[in-house]
């Protein structure tokens, strides 16, 4: 799916603004943010450089957005019962994940959104911090910390490893 993005942007923009494009988009996705894009970016043929910037700027896209609004849709959803049960499933695995985190707030946040597994990343982080109603601007520093980290683990792991058993 990622690459299919990629290749319509390509097509469309051209070269490397097509794919800069697709990166972007591909990791504003949630689940596959950044820990998908870059693979894809150095799949399309992206510098090291420019896949991790674009990366991490498209995954940090939605952050705001999730930390200032989230609190207010899900109270508006219960409240109008609309998706109460997804609603209610995403604040449980929200304050599921939450104990790890939260326990050392800052660093704790960084952390688990720095670990590139399925399941954490910056929507989740996002989503912690909006449940636990932690300060905003801290949360955001803190996403931003933890998506540099994985951005940084990704890249290693995708055009170091990967690229030199490629070649």
């Amino acid at each position: 799916m990622g690459e299919t993005i990629v290749l319509w942007f390509t097509g469309f923009f051209g070269g490397d603004t097509g794919k800069i494009i697709g990166t972007i988009l591909i990791s504003m996705l949630p689940i596959i943010e950044l820990r998908g894009a870059i693979p894809v970016a150095f799949a399309m043929g992206l510098n090291w450089q420019t896949a991790m910037l674009c990366a991490i700027v498209g995954n940090l896209i939605p952050i705001p957005f999730i930390l200032l609004f989230l609190e207010w849709t899900f109270t508006f959803m219960k409240k109008h019962n609309i998706l109460t049960t997804l609603v209610t499933k995403l604040e449980n695995k929200a304050v599921a994940k939450s104990e790890s985190a939260m326990k050392y707030q800052f660093w704790g946040l960084a952390i688990f959104v720095g670990i590139p597994l399925p399941g954490t990343g910056g929507w989740t982080g996002a989503l912690v911090a909006s449940v636990m109603k932690m300060d905003k601007k801290k949360a955001f520093a803190s996403i931003l910390m933890g998506i540099i980290g994985a951005a940084v683990v990704v890249t290693l792991l995708t055009y170091g490893l990967v690229g030199n058993i490629i070649k």
